[in-house]
């Protein structure tokens, strides 16, 4: 996939197709035509050609005759020609236009179709009137544009709607900022701004540009990206986006991204190259849009040979059924069946913050059977956390943590951080120490509240002569489970034990559950030891695991279970998991923020929440049902619709006309949109935090994975 070269200056300039987004009709032959100008084209020519369509009407000798008056003047039928021609010449030249545009291409659209249906029930009319006596039918080819410009104006109206959300995405950026410039602030236009700039963001603003936040303190709303409408605290060092609102407080930031480069740009280019890109089912239906245009043609001359030379209908009869025929059997909806569905499919996804490479991503995703997680930072949160504090002797277990806290908050390493993070968190005030001493390699001492403690292994306790013996069993449980212990001594008494381990997260309970229940086996990979992963993997319920895994050996274990028949996709980081993402069917690369150009994956996550991949699925199938259903509905029409067309009911009294299967097609393609635009419904944004918290712990009875891997 080609990326544009990064725009060192334009700060407000993205890609040229997202100035004016993704928009082209050229699955039914529109060329490239953009869908707002399209649809002011259609609604213009439309209101012209209907009030010219009120007094052809009226000077139609049918019309007449069916409602009972008389209207005549010399050159009656003159002007009945001319106002017609103005309806079947200029009303209908957006469809000439695009059949002289697919023709020398050897493509057969609805532009031909209609082309071919106006213009010949056009000319025979105006041979009618100037060479032989025969029936005209000005009126039928004139009401027949009229309902087909409604019919386009009302598609492109719905479409106008579907590509809304991008052009919204892309109106976020605000056309200036506040630069500051020797100690002034000057108002600057957003697209002049270069890296390096210091820019003041006032309470209420929205950030005019990606950068770093310098000085100041607030709170920020990121929904544009991350579909979280709960505003994100920002502080010296902190990333902020272009495009995100600013809450009550200030700040001054410096820009570190401009043009194509920044967060906003890339979600577009994204967006419009997966809506550019054609899944399967997309190629299916072009090709089926191609053979529906010439079995059309083919029924409609042979409808126009059997009425006229086979039975006693007459000419203009004939000629009827091969103009409804080619109206009716417009390939219109079929080719609109799956462009409409990827373009809302693909703007719901990166409104939740779900971004689709390509398209036939969707599809595969679909047809997963086992989905591989990387256990650090994806089903954990990556850090150390207190899972047991088991106190022995008069010490409490809150004095325990509390004292230890008080000892570790001297110490930078993750074991130590971990400690004073728990007790934090359970609102423990943590003491001020003395005479700390570390030993190297064992753990720390140091005086809390004029006790001697100290923490650390079990080689420290036996440095310091303390007995740890009594919890020998209670040690072997919590390392059984793939847990780090410290012990813990009061003086010279021994005082407990604090267990932690890389904390599961709450949601990770309720994605293992969801993607079971959606019929997908659910895999971590990790290089961690073969207890941790098994303690992880039993918490979790989980159907296997990889441990003590390589960083080059993951994309190993993704063949190992793709060879057993399964397709697999794999959820990384999308840099150390890069290889492994390449070969698993799917790659998703979680919690890719602002850096959502990740080559390696088919699926970018924005946040780092694993509940995403859930609702990836969800929307994939979802996507997929509403392409069934707009092609069984684009098909199912046509199969019903051309034999009518053709006559075959004419001997019940049933004939369709040729401005009816106008209307028809136009309500076909209709359909197809609207039944497009309700995949908005689909419920894909994950349950809140808290509730996963409280649902992962009701679910008591977790099954213990019954293939446990290890690397060899």
């Amino acid at each position: 996939m080609n990326h544009d070269h990064p725009d060192e200056h334009g700060g407000h300039q993205p890609p040229a197709a997202a100035q004016a987004p993704p928009s082209s009709h050229q699955a039914h032959g529109h060329g490239g035509v953009h869908h707002a100008g399209m649809e002011a084209e259609f609604r213009q020519r439309f209101y012209v050609t209907a009030v010219l369509t009120i007094p052809v009407l009226l000077l139609s000798p049918m019309i007449q005759e069916w409602l009972g008056f008389s209207l005549t003047f010399p050159g009656q039928m003159l002007v009945l020609w001319g106002l017609a021609s103005i309806i079947a010449i200029w009303g209908a030249w957006p469809f000439y236009r695009g059949a002289a545009q697919a023709l020398p291409t050897g493509t057969f659209d609805m532009n031909v179709l209609v082309s071919v249906a106006v213009a010949s029930g056009y000319l025979f009319s105006t041979a009618a009137t100037f060479f032989f006596a025969a029936p005209e039918f000005y009126w039928e080819i004139s009401t027949l544009v009229v309902f087909l410009l409604f019919g386009h104006w009302m598609e492109m109206r719905s479409l106008r709607g579907a590509t809304g959300a991008l052009r919204e995405l892309i109106k976020l950026i605000p056309p200036s900022a506040n630069r500051i410039v020797d100690d002034r602030t000057e108002t600057v236009p957003t697209e002049q701004l270069h890296k390096g700039d210091l820019l003041l963001v006032r309470p209420g603003d929205q950030v005019p540009i990606d950068g770093e936040v310098i000085d100041g303190e607030s709170e920020v709303n990121e929904s544009l990206l991350t579909g979280e409408s709960r505003p994100v605290p920002k502080e010296p060092g902190d990333t902020v986006i272009g495009g995100s609102l600013n809450g009550s407080g200030a700040f001054r930031m410096r820009v570190t991204a401009t043009g194509k480069e920044t967060a906003v740009a890339q979600i577009v280019t994204l967006i419009e190259e997966a809506q550019a890109s054609k899944t399967r089912t997309q190629r299916l239906a072009d090709v089926a849009a191609q053979y529906l245009t010439i079995i059309a043609l083919v029924v409609g001359i042979g409808a126009f040979v059997v009425w006229m030379f086979f039975t006693q209908a007459g000419l203009v009869f004939a000629l009827l059924r091969m103009v409804t025929v080619l109206i009716v059997a417009c390939p219109h909806a079929l080719g609109l069946a799956i462009p409409t569905v990827v373009i809302i499919s693909s703007t719901l996804g990166a409104h939740a913050g779900i971004l689709i490479r390509n398209n036939e991503a969707t599809e595969t995703a679909v047809r997963l059977n086992s989905i591989i997680f990387d256990k650090t930072g994806t089903l954990t949160k990556g850090e150390f956390g207190v899972t047991d504090v088991i106190p022995f002797g008069t010490i409490t277990e809150q004095q325990l943590l509390q004292l230890t806290a008080a000892l570790e908050a001297n110490s930078e390493h993750s074991i130590a951080q971990g400690i004073v993070r728990s007790a934090r968190e359970r609102n423990l005030p943590v003491s001020t120490t003395g005479d700390f001493r570390a030993v190297p390699g064992r753990g720390a001492q140091a005086t809390v509240n004029g006790q001697t403690i100290a923490a650390g292994n079990r080689v420290l306790m036996e440095q310091f002569g303390i007995d740890v013996s009594e919890a020998a069993h209670q040690a072997d449980t919590l390392t059984s489970q793939g847990k780090t212990l410290v012990y813990v001594a009061r003086g010279s008494d021994f005082a407990g034990l604090i267990a932690l381990a890389d904390v599961i997260r709450p949601e990770s309970y309720t994605v293992v559950r969801d993607l079971k229940a959606l019929g997908i086996e659910v895999a971590m990979l990790t290089g961690d030891h073969t207890n941790v992963a098994a303690y992880v993997a039993g918490e979790l319920g989980l159907d296997t695991y990889f441990a003590e895994v390589q960083p080059g050996q993951k994309a190993d274990k993704v063949k190992a279970l793709q060879a057993e028949g399964k397709r697999v996709g794999m959820v990384g980081d999308g840099i150390n998991d890069a290889p492994a993402l390449v070969q698993a069917d799917i790659g998703i690369a979680i919690g890719a923020g602002t850096q959502v150009a990740i080559e390696s994956a088919d699926i970018v996550l924005v946040r780092d929440d694993p509940r995403d991949v859930v609702s990836l699925i969800r929307l994939s199938r979802a996507t997929l049902n509403k392409m069934k259903q707009n092609l069984v509905w684009a098909t199912g029409y046509n199969v019903i619709a051309i034999p009518v067309a053709a006559g075959v009911l004419a001997g019940y009294g049933i004939v369709l006309r040729p401005e009816w299967a106008a209307l028809l097609m136009a309500a076909s393609s209709i359909i197809v949109v609207i039944n497009a635009l309700l995949l908005r419904r689909t419920r894909i944004a994950p349950i809140p935090p808290a509730v996963a918290a409280v649902t992962a712990r009701t679910d008591e009875g977790h099954d213990m994975p019954h293939d446990h891997r290890k690397a060899a």
